[in-house]
Formats: C-alpha cells, structure tokens, sequence
C-alpha cells in the first residue's frame, strides 16, 4: 500500500504541540484593519487552538501526527 501524502495546505497552516493539541493563527489581521478595535486586533495576534469537534479531521490530514 502507498504512504499517505500529507494535505501540505493544513501541515503550512497547523502546528502540533507537546501534548498534541493544533495550534492555529486567528483571522482578521491581513487588511481593512483601521476599523477594528485596538482590543480585537491585539487578541487576534494570540495563537489558538483548533477545537476538539475538528482536530480528529485535521490530524487525519496529517498522517505522522497521532
């Protein structure tokens, strides 16, 4: 059987960490940034995480990840 190829769009846009959780950029911070809040604008410069509904979709994108 062939190896499974990664989906290179979701191994540029995630990273796993140390306990295996996917760490993930917010959106809302690439333009038309004079209207937003000082407030929602530092919040989204945090990472996040992806939530548990949707990180067993996106490790399966990912095959060397558990």
């Amino acid at each position: 059987m062939p190896k499974m190829k990664t989906r290179r769009a979701v191994a540029k846009r995630f990273k796993v960490t140390g306990t295996g959780k996917l760490k993930r950029k917010r959106a809302n911070l690439r333009h038309i940034l004079e209207k937003k809040s000082n407030k929602e604008k530092r919040r989204n410069v945090k990472t996040d995480y992806v939530h548990a509904a949707d990180e067993a979709r996106m490790k399966r994108c990912l095959p060397g990840v558990k």
